[in-house]
């Protein structure tokens, strides 16, 4: 599709008024969004026919895919990267050779390179401002009670890599782990031009000081990274964004390994008023449709901003390189929806409870207090979602699909583990044993009661 082409398009972006109800349609949209969606590109639908020879769903695919290298290991791997990313590559192909790093980062744009270490900065100073530190309290004489934090051995970074090239997301997952102290990161992306050949998501790698890099995507490397294969140790957790069979994959293995969240397709609510400038909006709800598929909805109480924002989408999206991925974005996963006022814009938001909220209005902070859930806000007609996806210093990669009613955004202290330290000595165990012998009896587990009460008083030396 050409420019003239797109600027002749009549967008078919969805509105819904929601003041009177419109519970079904709100409803059809929470569930597009959800984990039990289906929000594949039409490429990525083609593909899985192409690959299975049939239209399984994304859940059937991923189980399959993962089933699959689970018990053949780089053979599968290498047999998936062949037919879903169109790479014929052989095991010793898998990881990024360290010349191959240390040349893309000679050859980086030395601005962009300036770029990488003032965001580095930023994000570390933030993550290690919020790092949990060990707790100590002493609640009695003889009682320490501590609360201690371990980062963990070994960690996956999933990087996107199908239809743009993301060094951001280097920075966004690499930087909170390295701040957290864990010793040995694994970053994956997909054998693609937007992936791990992409000179400068490598660059950023070996300047942040990644030295292990793997040429491998999607479910597939999801797999890898949770079950190991012989080019491809096993971690503990495996973080960061990608497509519903990335999301879902990273669910399918949960519990083999941590995983961050449900990372999956990007989205956006504006909420916005009569102050908000609509060539704003329309820029905002653009930037998280351009991932295609992506999610941009508005909710407002003013009828003329819905008009307005619609004109300029219509103006905007045929200036945009991926105009076309937009449109369909756009056309599948937008909306603008007409409430009745701040209160109901703040209920539907919590509904939805999105990866981005963005509060455009004249009083943003009133109406955030209001709003419980959400992967990340940004307050302001001055403060865009591009620049947490970017560089203010919280990590960028969020919970999805209406999952931030329990999930949270990925940070540094998502690459710890913690666990309770206790000591007692004689007395301060003399003087909490009655309580426990109580219970345990009372539960009938005997044994419990026992290795205390044998404690309550020094025993006697042995002859």
């Amino acid at each position: 599709m050409t420019e003239s082409e797109v600027k002749q398009t009549d967008l078919q972006i969805q509105r819904v008024d929601a003041r009177s109800g419109s519970a079904e349609i709100l409803q059809q949209l929470r569930e597009k969004l959800s984990p039990r969606g289906d929000v594949v590109s039409p490429r990525g639908r083609a593909l899985t026919e192409e690959v299975f020879g049939g239209p399984l769903t994304p859940v059937e695919v991923v189980q399959r895919i993962c089933a699959d290298v689970e018990r053949d290991g780089d053979r599968a791997l290498l047999r998936y990267s062949e037919q879903l990313d169109k790479a014929a590559l052989a095991a010793e192909d898998l990881r990024v050779p360290a010349e191959e790093l240390a040349q893309a980062h000679h050859d980086a744009d030395p601005e962009l390179l300036k770029s990488i270490r003032r965001i580095r900065d930023n994000v570390a100073e933030f993550q290690q401002a919020i790092l949990h530190h060990d707790v100590t309290i002493e609640p009695k004489p003889g009682v320490k009670l501590t609360q201690r934090y371990v980062p963990l051995r070994r960690v996956g970074v999933c990087v996107p890599g199908g239809a743009a090239a993301y060094p951001s997301t280097v920075l966004m997952t690499v930087v909170p782990a390295q701040t957290a102290g864990v010793a040995q990161i694994a970053v994956v992306a997909p054998p693609t031009a937007f992936g791990a050949y992409n000179r400068d998501v490598l660059a950023t790698c070996h300047e942040l000081g990644v030295t292990e890099v793997y040429r491998m995507g999607g479910a597939q490397a999801v797999a890898a990274l949770a079950f190991g294969t012989d080019s491809v140790p096993a971690v503990d957790k495996i973080v960061g964004p990608g497509n519903l069979f990335v999301a879902l994959a990273k669910k399918h293995v949960y519990g083999t390994v941590d995983i961050d969240s449900f990372a999956g397709p990007s989205e956006v609510i504006v909420i916005a008023d009569q102050t908000a400038r609509p060539d704003f909006v329309a820029a905002d709800l653009l930037a998280q449709a351009e991932h295609s598929p992506g999610s941009a909805i508005l909710i407002t109480w003013d009828p003329a901003l819905i008009e307005s924002v619609a004109a300029e989408l219509a103006d905007q999206v045929a200036q945009l390189e991926r105009s076309e991925l937009t449109l369909d974005s756009l056309e599948a996963f937008g909306a603008l929806i007409l409430v009745r006022d701040q209160d109901h814009a703040c209920e539907l938001t919590d509904s939805f409870a999105p990866e981005h909220l963005h509060i455009q209005t004249a009083n943003p902070r009133d109406l955030m207090a209001k709003i419980r859930n959400s992967g990340a806000a940004f307050l302001g007609h001055h403060t865009p979602v591009a620049l947490g996806d970017y560089a203010a210093g919280p990590s960028h990669v969020l919970p999805t699909g209406g999952t931030c009613n329990w999930a949270a955004g990925l940070c540094s202290n998502s690459f710890l583990r913690s666990g309770s330290v206790t000591e007692f000595n004689q007395q301060a165990m003399n003087d909490i044993a009655p309580d426990v012998e109580r219970l345990a009896e009372k539960e009938g587990l005997t044994a419990h009661a026992r290795s205390v009460s044998l404690r309550r008083s020094p025993s006697p030396p042995r002859p």
